[in-house]
């Protein structure tokens, strides 16, 4: 039989190993880099000058040069003639430039004697974490940044990433941990989920049966809402809420990191822990309730009487209070119509409003929340089921059922930020089809999907296309019980989706992004104590490959890791052969060998285990 020769730059999609990153590391990839020649030499002796010393940004680049060991001098440049303005060993900080930059731009000019930072208010932000992002430590107190010029501005404006801390509870470390992975890659908007059936995590001083009896769950369902025992839970009683305070000290730290805090108070639907609280907000206030205690759609709602608006307005007075930014998200996906349908006041009501139908119904209230947010200065944001019945007149809706209800929203020029599961943007999603992966909900996510996903359908016009403001991440927490759980389903992918959201089309690689770039920072993530996916060698991958010779070769996935691999049929682990070369094998005729790998970083996290079937059958 002729033998065959498949080098694993064929058969493997090869690594690039050898040539140079266009983008300089940086995630997410920039508008435009030109590199030079040298590096210029960070110590504790350069000195950091600005015009603006008060600048979250400045604050923060000399908060980060403390914390790296560089006690290095903030000098304001404003107090200074041009005859006592240093020239050498220096980094300038500007935020009053000449020149045209757009919103949240930044340009960074770095050469051997001085870098120079100008940037548009946030975008002097965005240029420190770019920065921050070519440091490269050499030495205590000793490090070289490589000389490039570097222009840059987001694609859009709404970057965003959410957190469920309604079906499992996240402390405030937990909270600006994430707010802080989230700036390093220039998001702009946490979407917190604050309240759901399964629990009412903020505190409201004028009903504290919110947090009293909302925020504590008897118990939680064990496993996969689809597999296994359904009556199956841990029979372990379940509580955690922020108090007024706390959720002040996180807004706080958000916005000094250019974050806004986009509070999500769910209604007229996922409202079951609010029910159990205050029966009076429900259809039949003679029933008693309790807080969810398992996953999936709960038919109670909030009734829209009176009472109801009466009492919401009342809690979004004290939630306006605590977040300042220009939207509140109110939900309105995934509402049961039963106990309208049931409820003889709902009937009346649909009939005295000359509503169509329940959809009606809920589009009445959604409007009638929006028309009372809209009056205390505020802006909507629903999920796309707020489409039915009609939109409310200045809602932005936030598309998750796929791109359908983000088109209709544009085409009727409405603001849209685009967050489908399908576009691999529901962090809950599996990260492969591979059985190693931990519980999911369900889907397939990889990185490759998420970093694929463009927010902008071609279906729309120029001018509707306008209105997609941006783009989302949804981290729902149903099957994350643990903060290492929480980051593994986050990470790599929020990396991802920053560059999705920043990097114009035409400068996104894929092959750059997870081969040349993507494993320093995941060793950075892992410095950090993050936990994350490792993501398989690159070069591996499940595979079949015919022929009787082989050339295997390989890339660790986050550097500074190990690649270990075995040919005898069982799992690789640190006992086994560590890959430092092209490793070539030869199968007998007639016989199969299967090759697997495993990354294992310095910190012991490992990746899945690939197989490749080398067969000479």
């Amino acid at each position: 039989m002729k033998q065959i020769i498949l080098m694993l730059l064929v058969a493997f999609s090869a690594p690039v190993f050898a040539q140079a990153d266009a983008n300089l590391g940086i995630i997410p990839a920039p508008v435009s880099v030109k590199k030079y020649k040298g590096n210029f030499r960070l110590t504790s002796e350069t000195i950091i000058m600005t015009d603006s010393p008060n600048h979250r940004a400045v604050r923060y680049f000399a908060d980060y040069l403390k914390k790296s060991g560089m006690g290095n001098s903030i000098t304001d440049m404003t107090m200074l003639d041009e005859r006592h303005r240093v020239n050498k060993n220096v980094i300038v900080l500007a935020l009053n430039f000449k020149g045209d930059l757009p919103s949240e731009g930044y340009e960074l000019d770095i050469n051997e004697d001085k870098i120079v930072l100008n940037g548009r208010y946030a975008g002097l932000f965005y240029g420190v974490q770019s920065l921050i992002q070519l440091i490269k430590p050499v030495s205590a107190g000793n490090a070289l940044i490589p000389c490039a010029y570097v222009k840059d501005y987001p694609r859009f404006s709404y970057r965003g990433m959410h957190l469920d801390v309604s079906r499992h509870f996240f402390d405030v470390d937990y909270v600006k941990r994430y707010i802080d992975i989230m700036s390093f890659y220039k998001l702009n908007h946490f979407h917190w989920h604050l309240t759901d059936d399964q629990g009412w995590r903020i505190e409201i001083k004028k009903y504290p049966k919110l947090t009293e009896v909302g925020s504590k769950r008897a118990q939680t369902k064990i496993g996969s809402q689809s597999k296994g025992d359904p009556d199956l839970y841990d029979n372990t009683p379940y509580e955690g809420f922020y108090t007024q305070d706390q959720i002040r000290e996180i807004v706080a730290y958000a916005d000094a990191r250019f974050i806004t805090v986009v509070p999500e108070i769910e209604m007229p639907g996922h409202s079951m822990a609010a029910v159990a609280s205050y029966p009076e907000l429900s259809c039949d206030p003679t029933r008693s309730y309790k807080v969810g205690d398992h996953w999936g759609e709960f038919k109670d709602v909030y009734c829209p009487s009176e009472e109801t608006f009466r009492i919401m307005g009342e809690i979004l007075n004290e939630v306006f209070e605590l977040f300042p930014g220009r939207y509140i998200h109110i939900g309105g996906d995934e509402v049961p119509k039963d106990a309208w349908k049931a409820s003889e006041f709902c009937k009346q009501l649909i009939t005295d409003r000359n509503l169509k139908d329940a959809e009606g119904l809920q589009s009445y209230f959604i409007s009638r929340m929006e028309r009372y947010i809209n009056a205390q200065h505020h802006s909507i944001i629903g999920w796309d089921e707020i489409l039915e019945g009609g939109l409310a007149p200045n809602a932005t809706v936030m598309s998750w059922r796929g791109e359908k209800g983000g088109i209709s929203a544009a085409q009727q020029g409405h603001d849209v930020i685009m967050t489908p599961g399908s576009g691999g943007l529901y962090f809950d999603h599996a990260q492969s089809k591979s059985t190693q992966e931990p519980l999911a909900i369900g889907g397939n996510a990889p990185l490759s999907k998420t970093y694929a996903y463009d927010p902008v359908p071609a279906v729309l016009g120029k001018d509707e296309q306008k209105h997609v403001i941006g783009v989302q991440a949804n981290l729902w927490t149903e099957y994350m019980a643990t903060n290492s759980k929480a980051d593994y389903m986050l990470l790599p992918r929020m990396l991802a989706l920053s560059e999705v959201a920043w990097t114009p089309v035409k400068n996104k690689d894929f092959r750059n992004f997870s081969e040349q770039r993507l494993p320093g920072h995941l060793a950075r993530i892992e410095n950090k104590g993050y936990n994350f996916r490792v993501p398989v060698a690159i070069g591996a991958s499940d595979t079949t490959l015919t022929g009787a010779k082989f050339t295997m070769e390989l890339a660790p996935s986050v550097e500074g890791a190990k690649i270990y691999y075995t040919i005898d049929g069982y799992a690789p682990r640190e006992t086994d052969l560590v890959y430092t070369e092209p490793v070539k094998i030869t199968v007998p005729q007639g016989k199969e060998i299967e090759f697997k790998t495993i990354v294992i970083t310095p910190a012991g996290k490992r990746s899945n285990v690939t197989t490749a079937k080398l067969s000479n059958k």
